[in-house]
């Protein structure tokens, strides 16, 4: 097991640590949210949803696509990657499996569609 290996095992387990950002995932595995609604749902501040958001996003385990509201304003709705998180034991280490969603472009130019509707 490498550096970065070890690297990317203890961000990632660091970030699922935090309450929020379970949260986060857990709320976005269903429905894509706003992050409005993710304060509301998570209790947490707007920052603190923004904050973890951004981390989440860094290490690729939520997507985002932007959507209108019905006076036409731009906001962005936010959506988990994360099936799965497998933590491996091996010969005198670990190793840590992120799987993601697959991410088809049908069905986001379908809910791009449909937001637009």
């Amino acid at each position: 097991m490498g550096e970065d290996t070890d690297i990317a095992a203890k961000t990632v387990g660091e970030l699922l640590e935090d309450e929020y950002a379970r949260s986060i995932l857990a709320e976005t595995s269903t429905e894509a949210l706003s992050a409005t609604e993710l304060a509301e749902r998570c209790g947490a501040s707007s920052p603190t949803i923004y904050r973890r958001l951004n981390r989440l996003q860094e290490l690729d385990m939520i997507d985002d696509e932007q959507a209108l509201d019905p006076d036409g304003h731009h906001y962005r709705r936010f959506s988990a990657r994360v099936e799965r998180v497998t933590i491996e034991l091996t010969d005198g280490g670990y190793e840590v499996t992120v799987d993601r969603t697959a991410e088809d472009a049908v069905d986001r130019f379908t809910e791009l569609y449909e937001g637009l509707r």
